[in-house]
């Protein structure tokens, strides 16, 4: 294999020492450079080595036609070619995310965005718009299984991850991206829960920190998801799997915070056309799978531990 040029040399050495002081906004910039002079950094175990860049695999190109979602290749290490990357999961109801993609290209304020969507429904592709990137999913593909498989195809340093209920009604991404420029922070959005027992949780009082930011949409750096991983992928409907994803970010060392946006929340229609006695059976699983892993975690929620707790 040809060895590197002593000047991309250097450029690794600083990605390296960027990623250790967490600056991977920093990282994310020398990469990029690195790319553009031929070659790629691949992180491992052993640490980082440099190797000529080479045309994409056939894994990583769009896939055709339905997939498992284990075979939706990835291309969080690529460098970025977009500013924010904005996903949904079509389980149904195609006319909904038609609805929210086009309040964000309206508001794009001269962003160049991506959209994303796994739809596990069989849709007509090109019912979003050619701008958009589809992932056509075997049926019964789990929600996040789905979801992981659509963040897999982010080309952005800004990834926003929504439910088609949420409608842009002004320029929602600047708030966004600029909260996520403050490093410390792991996941923002409009929408945030708090607890107090790790059992219930409540809608958080305003804009500032919270202790788990919801579904509905969740914004976050590139740069977070590929250090914390996708979603739990034993999550197969969406209640929760939120909420725990958020908890693993914090884990990792990083906050969650409401931040105010313009937008509008529309009926969820998962929620509100799933019969009562399903959604309380799937949202008990998916609870008893949160708490196993995190009951007692009292350093991860702002109430701390109840008394005698």
């Amino acid at each position: 294999m040809a060895e590197a040029p002593s000047e991309i040399v250097v450029l690794a050495q600083a990605r390296a020492a960027a990623r250790a002081a967490r600056d991977f906004a920093r990282a994310d910039e020398l990469r990029d450079e690195i790319a553009a002079s031929g070659w790629v950094v691949v992180d491992g175990p052993e640490g980082w080595r440099l190797e000529p860049a080479t045309p994409a695999e056939p894994s990583e190109a769009p896939p055709r036609g339905r997939v498992k979602a284990a075979d939706v290749g990835s291309l969080l290490d690529d460098p970025s070619t977009h500013d924010v990357s904005l996903h949904w999961v079509c389980e149904g109801w195609p006319e909904d995310i038609e609805r929210a993609i086009a309040s964000f290209r309206a508001h794009a304020r001269g962003r160049d965005l991506q959209f994303v969507v796994a739809d596990v429904t069989g849709a007509e592709p090109g019912r979003w718009g050619d701008d958009v990137e589809v992932i056509g999913l075997e049926e019964g593909t789990g929600w996040a299984a789905a979801r992981n498989a659509g963040l897999r195809r982010s080309l952005a340093p800004v990834v926003v991850a929504l439910d088609g209920s949420v409608e842009a009604t002004g320029d929602a991404l600047g708030p966004l991206t600029d909260a996520l420029a403050r490093p410390e922070l792991g996941i923002v959005g409009p929408f945030g829960i708090v607890t107090r027992d790790l059992r219930e949780f409540e809608e958080a009082p305003g804009a500032g920190p919270c202790d788990a930011v919801e579904g509905y949409l969740m914004a976050f750096r590139r740069d977070v998801l590929r250090e914390v991983g996708g979603f739990d992928e034993k999550f197969r409907w969406y209640r929760t799997a939120d909420i725990e994803w958020s908890f693993r970010v914090k884990d990792a060392g990083y906050g969650c915070e409401v931040v105010t946006v313009p937008v509008t929340k529309h009926e969820h229609r998962m929620w509100f056309e799933t019969s009562p006695a399903e959604r309380a059976k799937w949202s008990k699983r998916n609870f008893y799978r949160f708490l196993d892993r995190w009951r007692g975690r009292w350093d991860l929620v702002l109430s701390g531990e109840p008394p005698g707790g």
